[in-house]
């Protein structure tokens, strides 16, 4: 794995978008976008396996995430930020197609480029997100997005990030110690706290969140997509799901069972969707 950055541009200035790249970079560019809370260091086993199969892999840390900036205004977070700074990393890239592996806030990023008339995106992998998000989902998230526990020991940490993200379905001690490693960063007057500005829960400091509706963008999309959907999930529900499959571009759906939101993407099986989808 090497990790190398570049400079997205904001209205508050420039600021620094770090990626992490695996395999050769003649193979075919596959892009993995992490969720809300989240970094690129999430896809590390499913991105060691792309790559041993000969594809290149970039996952970014979206700005405020793991070792990529802050931003000094708080109010910049949000898509069109993101958007931009995806472009950016495309560009930089410079393939003229490329496969979008996004979980959660990362597949809407990539739904909204896909819409886009000549898009890049040649398939796109949605994991457990879709074109409506009902606004509960949303409130269970604001529960703890924008707060900034700080931990005394990486036990402590674990601990905390067991609880937070166990719809994530984790099943090992060595996945939940490999995730809580990436999670967080030593702080200057010790101890530890997440990896994320807890500036990026802004957009959730509002009484009531409203129902996300996406659907006319979703009618835009015309590439092939899989659609993985939490068993459990409360944020991409089995109607949206099943209507996904029926609308737009059709998607090709699997559930996994026993599984919130967002399924880990690092057993074996949900690895292996990925690939055969990819490589099909």
């Amino acid at each position: 794995m090497q990790t190398r950055d570049f400079l997205g541009l904001s209205p508050a200035g420039f600021h620094k978008v770090v990626y992490y790249e695996r395999g050769p970079s003649t193979g075919r560019l596959t892009i993995c976008v992490h969720g809300l809370t989240r970094n690129g260091r999430d896809f590390d086993k499913l991105a060691t396996d792309l790559a041993n199969n000969g594809r290149y892999v970039v996952c970014p840390d979206i700005v405020g995430r793991g070792l990529s900036s802050w931003l000094p205004m708080p109010e910049l977070y949000g898509y069109p930020q993101y958007l931009a700074d995806m472009n950016a990393l495309l560009a930089r890239l410079g393939d003229v197609e490329v496969d979008w592996v996004g979980t959660s806030m990362g597949g809407l990023i990539g739904m909204m480029l896909a819409a886009q008339p000549h898009t890049p995106i040649r398939k796109l992998v949605l994991n457990d997100v879709g074109p409506f998000i009902p606004s509960v989902a949303l409130e269970r998230l604001k529960t703890y997005v924008g707060q900034y526990p700080k931990f005394e020991s990486m036990a402590e940490a674990e601990k905390y990030l067991r609880y937070i993200h166990a719809p994530f379905g984790i099943s090992s001690d060595e996945d939940w110690q490999a995730l809580t490693a990436t999670s967080v960063r030593s702080l200057p007057d010790g101890g530890f706290g997440l990896s994320y500005d807890p500036a990026i829960g802004t957009a959730f400091s509002v009484p009531q969140m409203p129902d996300v509706n996406l659907w006319p963008l979703w009618e835009l999309i015309r590439c092939p997509v899989m659609v993985l959907r939490g068993g459990r999930s409360d944020l991409l529900t089995a109607e949206t799901a099943a209507e996904m499959t029926r609308r737009g571009p059709r998607a090709q759906l699997t559930e996994v069972p026993g599984v919130g939101h967002a399924p880990a993407l690092m057993d074996h099986w949900q690895i292996g969707l990925i690939r055969d989808f990819l490589n099909a």
